[in-house]
């Protein structure tokens, strides 16, 4: 039988801004209508942009990062109906097989990048701690990133994937995530030790792209209550699963009618918990599907975990190919905050310990501390929720392959290189925080 040509589905255009293109949203809601019919064993192609829409270039300055416009990000390719042989669509309580057969960078663009965002747009998981913005650029060779001092396969995979919400789905999302924002962060004890602004984002008509929608009473209504994309949810979404890759198979529970399937936010590696937010290495793409359905597959298979049928969340098989490493350097973090306070069984707090005893380690090596926040956000680092019942700690590790470094970071006898054995690793393209809100300093770290 001779290979299997993809149907080109999708096409995008990276010098076009998205609302202009009619292939892409930005935002979850079931009245975007679908662009594109494919039937269960059709293998297609979908291409996306990078998750900005073009707002961050490749040279050397992070003004565009600190100055980045969130409410416009996520462009999402489709969505995409599904049918079956017959021609009959996928349905409210099935289940969408997708599996992902092939993905790459697009030709001519074969590059991405890496970030933090400023405290006051955006932050990262340590925003208290490194509340500048700043900016890494990456060059694909083969399927290798060629960032200096270190080199790493890529496992190239899409951030955010997932089918449209039903119009009850949605609502629940936005009273639950509303009822969070009315509590404030007072009411939110993790609030005081991560710091992320805001507590959730709330529907918001400006930046709104919604796909073939027409403008008019129907777009106005849509926009001001579709969904952001920056969460997962029931639906999949931005989970930012990292081995998402080729060979895998994603079960999504189906809320309407043709499943509605969306892409977008592709990343050519990332480390577990994308903690710089705009984390992996960021890149625009193609994806290569092929679709099955399920009949009643959410009854069948999908345990609901809250008061709906709809409090699902989607399965996945991983598929076999990974970067393989054989030699790990492995960080530990309990449930105690950098002031001595004491958590109960908080995994956020714990990895956050590892992920700060991480970098305060590797930048005894030459490294700037924002340049290991970075390389933790894109390189195949791996993170683990280690222990969760010894009361009153959670413990998780962040375990980094040494094999990526081109030096040796293990500790020694004789310490960390010092004097001429020190290599100093440069610096990234960074803007200064101007900012009023407080800096969390750890009066042991240096």
């Amino acid at each position: 039988m001779p290979p299997t040509t993809p149907t080109p589905l999708i096409k995008v255009d990276i010098k076009k801004p998205a609302a202009d293109q009619g292939v892409l949203h930005n935002r979850w809601h079931p009245d975007i209508p679908a662009v594109g019919t494919v039937e269960v064993g059709e293998v297609f192609r979908v291409e996306t942009i990078d998750w900005t829409n073009g707002q961050i270039k490749d040279d050397d300055s992070a003004e565009d990062m600190k100055n980045v416009d969130l409410t416009c990000v996520h462009n999402l390719s489709g969505p995409v109906a599904v049918n079956d042989k017959e021609g009959k669509p996928a349905q409210p309580g099935d289940l969408l097989v997708v599996e992902i057969l092939n993905l790459g960078a697009r030709e001519g663009d074969e590059w991405g990048y890496t970030g933090i965002f400023d405290r006051d747009n955006g932050g990262s998981f340590l925003t208290d701690h490194f509340p500048h913005a700043c900016k890494a650029t990456f060059h694909f060779i083969s399927n290798l990133s060629s960032p200096p001092f270190v080199r790493f396969p890529g496992l190239i995979h899409p951030g955010l994937i997932g089918t449209a919400p039903s119009h009850e789905l949605l609502k629940i999302w936005n009273e639950r995530e509303s009822h969070l924002v009315e509590q404030g962060e007072a009411a939110i004890t993790l609030g005081s030790v991560c710091h992320t602004r805001p507590l959730a984002l709330l529907p918001n008509a400006k930046g709104a792209t919604l796909g073939t929608l027409p403008k008019g009473p129907a777009w106005d209504k849509a926009a001001g209550e579709a969904a952001r994309t920056i969460p997962g949810r029931e639906n999949g979404g931005n989970c930012d699963i990292k081995n998402l890759s080729r060979g895998c198979k994603v079960y999504f529970p189906v809320f309407v009618e043709g499943a509605n399937l969306s892409v977008g936010d592709l990343h050519f590696s990332q480390g577990d918990g994308e903690i710089s937010f705009c984390g992996a290495i960021e890149m625009s793409g193609w994806l290569d599907f092929k679709c099955d359905i399920i009949r009643g597959g959410m009854d069948k298979y999908l345990t609901p975990m809250g008061p709906t049928k709809l409090h699902v969340n989607p399965i996945f098989e991983i598929g076999p190919l990974e970067p393989r490493f054989s030699e790990w350097l492995v960080f530990e973090g309990v449930s105690v905050d950098e002031s001595g306070r004491q958590h109960y069984l908080d995994a956020t707090v714990a990895y956050k310990r590892a992920v700060l005893n991480c970098v305060d380690y590797l930048s005894k090596f030459g490294y700037s501390k924002e340049q290991v926040i970075l390389l933790l956000s894109c390189c195949p680092c791996e993170g683990r929720v280690s222990g969760i019942v010894d009361v009153p700690n959670a413990c998780c590790t962040l375990a980094i392959p040494t094999a990526i470094f081109d030096q040796d970071i293990r500790p020694k006898h004789e310490g960390p290189p010092v004097g001429p054995k020190l290599v100093q690793r440069g610096s990234c393209p960074r803007v200064p925080y101007q900012g009023k809100l407080p800096v969390t300093k750890n009066p042991c770290m240096h």
